[in-house]
Formats: C-alpha cells, sequence, structure tokens
C-alpha cells in the first residue's frame, strides 16, 4: 500500500503475517520483491511491516539527493500509516543504518533494534563506499562484489563450497537490471549512504540492541560491529560464521535474531 509524504515522496509498505510485531529495514538495492524469501520467513513469527526505500521498488521515484534524516523520516511515515506507536527494529545494512537514525531521533517509537552487517560511520568505520563499483569493469565489479560478500568468495573457495556458489548465484539473479529511474534511486540511496555518521550519537540508543555481524563480511567488517555494540550502552555483539549474508549462511543466526525480538514489548501486549 502507498503513504505519501510530506515531502511528496510516495512509498510502498506491506503487512504481512502475524504475531508480534516487527518493522523491517532493507539494506541497499534491496526490494520487498527481491527480499521475498526473508519477508516470507519473518512473516511466519511476525506481524511484518516492510517498504520499499524511497527511489526503489514500488515506492516513488526520486530525483534529488536526499539524506540518512530522510530516510528515517521515511521510516517513522510508514509506521504512521499502519497506527503502530512502537515497534521493534530490524535493519539489515544500509536499514540497520536508518534504523540507528531512527532509534536517536525518535527513541520512543522503538522498543528495540536488531542491527545486523551494518555500520555507525565516523571513529567507529564505514562500510564500505559501494558507490566506488561503479568505476570498475563489469568482471571486477562481479569479483569485488564476491569477496565484499564474504572475503573467503574468491573462485578456489567457491569451486570447493557449492552451497557458498549456490548463495552467490542467487544474489546475482535477483532480478532484471532497473530502468533508468530505478538506477537513479540506487544511486541516490547510496550517496546518502556515504554520509552516514552516528558514531558520536550512538550513547544515546538506549535499547537492546542485537548488534549481529558475520566474520567474513567485506561491506561491514566485524570491526565495526565491535566498535557499535561497545558504544550502544545496552548493546550486544554476535558473531557469525558468514559474511555480509551471514543470516543465511550460518544456521544459528536467523533463530537468535528471532528470539531477541520476541523478547520485545508488543511480543507480550495485550
Amino acid at each position: 500500500m502507498p503513504v505519501e509524504r510530506t515531502s511528496g515522496c510516495t512509498l510502498f509498505y506491506q503487512l504481512s503475517g502475524t504475531g508480534p510485531r516487527l518493522l523491517l529495514i532493507n539494506g541497499s538495492g534491496v526490494t520487498l520483491e527481491s527480499s521475498t524469501l526473508l519477508v516470507g520467513a519473518l512473516s511466519e513469527r511476525f506481524e511484518l511491516l516492510a517498504y520499499d526505500h524511497r527511489g526503489m521498488g514500488r515506492s516513488g521515484e526520486v530525483t534529488a539527493p536526499y539524506a540518512m534524516s530522510d530516510c528515517a523520516a521515511d521510516t517513522l511515515a510508514v509506521l504512521d500509516a499502519v497506527g503502530w506507536e512502537t515497534a521493534p527494529v530490524l535493519g539489515i545494512s544500509f536499514g540497520g543504518m536508518v534504523a540507528q537514525e531512527v532509534a536517536i531521533v525518535a527513541p520512543a517509537r522503538v522498543e528495540g533494534l536488531a542491527l545486523l552487517c551494518t555500520s555507525s560511520g565516523g571513529a567507529g568505520g564505514s562500510s564500505y563506499p559501494l558507490h566506488e563499483l561503479e568505476d570498475c569493469t563489469p568482471e571486477e565489479r562481479v569479483h569485488r562484489r564476491r569477496t565484499l560478500m564474504d572475503t573467503r568468495f574468491n573462485e578456489e573457495w567457491l569451486a570447493l563450497h557449492p552451497a557458498d556458489l549456490r548463495l552467490v548465484e542467487m544474489m546475482e539473479d535477483r532480478g532484471p537490471e532497473p530502468g533508468p529511474s530505478g538506477q537513479l534511486g540506487a544511486r541516490l540511496q547510496l550517496d546518502a549512504r556515504r554520509y552516514h555518521d552516528t558514531w558520536d550519537r550512538l550513547p544515546a540508543i538506549d535499547h537492546p540492541t542485537f548488534v549481529g555481524a558475520g566474520r567474513f563480511d567485506g561491506i561491514a567488517p566485524l570491526g565495526n560491529s565491535e566498535a557499535m555494540a561497545s558504544r550502544i550502552p545496552h548493546g550486544t555483539l554476535h558473531v557469525y560464521e558468514g559474511g555480509h549474508a551471514f543470516l543465511a549462511q550460518d544456521p544459528r543466526a536467523i533463530g537468535d535474531v528471532v528470539e531477541f525480538l520476541t523478547a520485545m514489548p508488543s511480543a507480550h501486549a495485550g
């Protein structure tokens, strides 16, 4: 369903599943359509609210630069649209950056945070500057994306680990290339991402916070998650055997995240 932001940006969101509430904020370049497996899995345990970021998927086009604070305002607009005063928030990669902003600027709307494969920016370390991949040749881009997903993912490793090769192929085949408006939306999203920096404000996050990291993540290195967990007062670090897609690589991960999120107040409301 669409919701119109006061800035004129139209956001597309969906509600699915039953159970305790959960707000999902997806990563860079990820849409509801390309995350159907994750959305389906979470909808089996939660009443899940998820949306397409501005300029992505079925949300409206964007033509001008915007900031991470605008992304946080988008999230709050979606919460308002469904009438949720509060919710636990699961933020993945870019979504984890947006989730940090939401928790800092609107703490009363957040029950708890799960920040997965993400970074604070600033002195806590930034995620890999994905916009720089545009300067690579197509062949270089494919190779670099694979080793960013998991630093072990060279040709030799993938030849010996068919499950990891299937994961790589699935991630590379998530749908057709977007049209011109979608390409612009993706580029503007990466531009907003490159200026993300919550490091100095992280101590203001007074929520239970699950910080999840893949040991071999080349986009959001483990050290970035260690730094975040040390700076968030109620942050706990959880390290998994995988890379940026550790949720799909380490069978412990999804269960740990679900257990944490179902401990939030809305899970026991009513």
